[in-house]
């Protein structure tokens, strides 16, 4: 599943080929995504595309009436080609623009999503209770501690919980659990306020490298441009399961954690 440095791989990638451009047409060759596509995302036909953000793993694509909202599900991926490139299989949804290309959604498994924020509307729901977002002043170890405090569930539950801070997915908080020591068992209340502290900047770190390098290519994911991303080739108990840990070769170990596969040293990590 993408997470959220490859959703933010894709926002910079397509970002300077359609900010400033007029949205001409929107085809929607498939509207049983996620959710049903709405029909109000055509409200953006005829309009400028003034910015594209990214909140959690969604991406808003900002005009005068509102944002067309996209997400990329487990296999979506996000492409922007000339206007007589030929469909491929999967393109649900294409973005016709005034520059003569076209954004296109390809997602295999239909769990990606097209969405229609008004510009006056209320915030839809999926978006209203989200965390800060993890690469800003506002996560931080403090409110890691404060938050966890009483918290009987495992660490690594608890800081993938879009409440606490947004896209941490399960790739990533291996690996910042792993850098910070941290046992992915262990109860979110029982790590100390020196642990909460080294955790977050582990987080930041982590999410930091797997953006410059790209992302993360397991399956399914490639940047805007086609390429893979790189970063899973510095992953130190992602997907390693029985290998040698890269610090002390104890075995890397795998546990499953809230119907997770978690990989962490036994060693390492307490």
């Amino acid at each position: 599943m993408p997470e959220l440095p490859e959703v933010e791989v894709s926002r910079l990638g397509i970002s300077p080929l359609m900010i400033g451009q007029i949205i001409t047409r929107i085809s929607v060759h498939q509207p049983q995504l996620r959710w049903p596509v709405p029909d109000d995302i055509h409200q953006a036909q005829g309009h400028r595309i003034l910015n594209i953000r990214r909140r959690a793993k969604y991406l808003l694509l900002d005009t005068e009436p509102g944002s067309l909202i996209l997400h990329l599900g487990m296999s979506g991926k996000l492409r922007v080609l000339p206007l007589t490139e030929p469909l491929q299989k999967h393109d649900h949804l294409v973005i016709a623009l005034d520059s003569q290309r076209s954004l296109r959604l390809n997602d295999p498994r239909r769990f990606g999503a097209c969405l229609w924020q008004g510009r006056d509307a209320e915030p839809l729901s999926l978006l209203e209770h989200l965390g800060p977002e993890p690469l800003t002043p506002d996560f931080d170890g403090k409110r890691l501690y404060q938050l966890s405090r009483g918290k009987k569930q495992a660490i690594k539950s608890f800081i993938m919980d879009n409440r606490v801070v947004v896209g941490v997915g399960n790739i990533y908080a291996n690996e910042a659990l792993f850098l910070a020591g941290i046992d992915p068992r262990r109860q979110a209340g029982r790590v100390g306020r020196d642990r909460c502290e080294m955790l977050a900047s582990t987080i930041k770190q982590v999410l930091i490298n797997a953006i410059e390098q790209g992302g993360t290519t397991l399956k399914d994911f490639a940047q805007a441009d086609g390429k893979p991303g790189y970063f899973a080739q510095q992953l130190r108990v992602y997907g390693r399961s029985g290998e040698h840990c890269l610090v002390c070769e104890s075995p890397v170990r795998t546990v499953v954690i809230g119907q997770r596969n978690s990989f962490y040293c036994n060693k390492c990590q307490r």
